[in-house]
């Protein structure tokens, strides 16, 4: 796994601060991307994160823009139920099908 990004020590002698060939690059405000499609998935929606059932309901006028994301600390039973109102409403989900377990009675 690779460490994460750490700025490194600018001293005069650096060979980042003096941008030689072949060192890694900094982040500079260069690398941006455009203010209208930063936020935007690949299938075109811009995620907003549905904690619960009543959430759901604020996507119904918007889901030619917006997807669902239910958040992490939704539970497998509020989850199934989220799901079910969202296929009514025709709203997309990204993690639609995350810890979501089948039981079977024997």
């Amino acid at each position: 796994m690779r460490e994460t990004w750490r700025r490194p020590k600018l001293n005069i002698d650096s060979r980042v601060k003096r941008k030689f060939k072949g060192c890694i690059l900094m982040p500079n405000i260069g690398y941006g991307s455009n203010k209208k499609i930063r936020r935007v998935l690949p299938n075109g929606f811009t995620k907003f994160l549905v904690h619960n059932y009543a959430e759901l309901d604020l996507l119904m006028m918007h889901n030619r823009k917006l997807c669902a994301e239910i958040s992490h600390n939704v539970s497998t039973l509020k989850r199934e139920s989220i799901v079910e109102r969202a296929a009514q409403l025709n709203i997309a989900i990204t993690n639609g099908s995350a810890r979501l377990c089948s039981q079977e009675d024997e």
